[in-house]
């Protein structure tokens, strides 16, 4: 394991057992955990978690995309404690400094006309919202999301998301139709050049440069259900720019910008849910949308922009937040002192760091590294992404998320490669063994 100067704190709260206990008795059973034997992690540091006993981990999964620039930033860490110290709360009727500074150093890093911003707590919250606006200045109801996408769980966004283990067998959905996922490795149509990743399916493919069959096949079904399963106007199409929950998958270039342009010739908006790529996380761009060429109409964020702290955002244009104008939107928590300190100072971290650059070094160098397990061993079907945002899927088994703090090193790539070569090996020596 890569060395780390960092030392913990001892653990003093309670034993594990009692913890388990808690676990099953007083918190709700939807909130299921990892692991034979679940872990109880105790501290952060950067790229590093450490348990109850002291032990130390390489986080690849930064809490579900979450943390960004590393656990407990310094100059997060420092940003926050000022803040605490001065104002926790109050409400956005009033004017305060930070509000107004996060607004503008936000929204500066989008392309016009992207430059209104609303606030809020999470990137279901966002979602929802997302999807109101669409429909009020639109005044039309029905948004098209790609099957295998994740926006959401609350009852308004669960019709948009499209995976099984996330859907409860009660109503939702009204007006949420879904289109075919234009997945170049599992679905029908892909080949060896349809990726915006340096690591392409093993699927071969004869398209000339600059054409791309599997893309065109996607989109004829993208306008077959825009011809048989919606109106012929529509409120929006939401889509994640890389599909974060359903394991990295990737589309065929050009995919999205056409799609976008089918949905506004029906006067629909287009929604990039940068809930997981945005920051920086796809290294070539601060925003995954822009890998595409395209830009949205509503952008949402959420997870990274905090590194944590629970805070989410919705940026769009003048035009279409003014619909919102109409009657009274008001959100208690949204955009208050601490989290918008908190987010200004992960903007500040990811720059001095070089986050985005350092998302596309060692992104694409692991990428590259994956690649080589997948020429090893036959258990491993595809290996995608784009910076740190990386799926590893299993041809028999389930999709690995890789998707660390951007601060990782490539020394930890390498540490984390081994471990993930030794795991596969003694997987197949003992299917040999059978």
């Amino acid at each position: 394991m890569p060395p780390c100067d960092f030392v913990p704190e001892k653990y003093e709260s309670y034993p594990y057992e009692r913890v388990q206990k808690i676990r099953e008795q007083n918190i709700a059973p939807s909130l299921r955990t990892y692991y034979r034997k679940p872990l109880l992690l105790h501290q952060g540091h950067m790229q590093w978690l450490f348990d109850h006993e002291g032990r130390r981990y390489l986080d690849l999964f930064a809490g579900i995309v979450t943390v960004s620039v590393g656990h407990c930033h310094p100059k997060v860490t420092m940003a926050t404690q000022k803040q605490l110290a001065r104002l926790w709360h109050t409400t956005n009727i009033y004017m305060y400094p930070a509000i107004h500074e996060y607004a503008e150093k936000l929204t500066s890093l989008f392309p016009d006309p992207l430059k209104v911003v609303y606030l809020t707590n999470s990137g279901s919250e966002a979602n929802d919202l997302a999807m109101f606006m669409a429909r009020l200045h639109t005044r039309n109801f029905d948004i098209i999301s790609l099957r295998g996408g994740y926006h959401g769980g609350s009852p308004y966004t669960l019709g948009l998301t499209s995976l099984t283990p996330y859907k409860h067998g009660v109503a939702n959905g009204f007006g949420c139709t879904t289109t075919m996922l234009p997945d170049v490795f599992r679905g029908p149509w892909g080949g060896s050049h349809c990726r915006d990743s340096p690591v392409q399916t093993v699927r071969k493919c004869s398209c000339s440069e600059g054409a791309c069959l599997a893309k065109d096949q996607y989109i004829e079904q993208f306008k077959d259900t825009l011809n048989t399963s919606v109106p012929k106007t529509v409120a929006g199409f939401i889509a994640e720019p890389i599909q974060g929950v359903n394991g990295a998958v990737q589309y065929p270039r050009n995919f999205l910008k056409e799609a976008y342009q089918l949905i506004r010739e029906r006067g629909g908006l287009c929604i990039s849910d940068e809930v997981q790529t945005g920051f920086g996380r796809t290294g070539s761009h601060f925003w995954g949308f822009q890998t595409h060429g395209v830009i949205p109409d509503i952008v949402t964020l959420a997870k990274g922009i905090g590194n944590g702290f629970p805070m989410a955002a919705v940026v769009t244009t003048k035009e279409i937040a003014s619909s919102l104008a109409q009657n009274l939107h008001f959100n208690t928590f949204g955009g208050n002192p601490l989290a918008c300190v908190v987010g200004a100072a992960v903007l500040d971290a990811i720059e001095e760091d070089s986050l985005q650059k350092n998302s596309e070094i060692v992104g694409t160098y692991m990428l590259l590294e994956l690649a080589k397990l997948r020429d090893e061993f036959e258990i491993v079907g595809d290996v995608r992404g784009k910076g740190l945002m990386i799926g590893v899927e299993m041809v028999t088994d389930k999709t690995f998320r890789i998707k660390p703090p951007m601060c990782i090193t490539k020394r930890d790539v390498n540490f984390a490669v081994e471990v993930f070569r030794t795991a596969l090996q003694k997987h197949m020596d003992r299917a040999a063994a059978k």
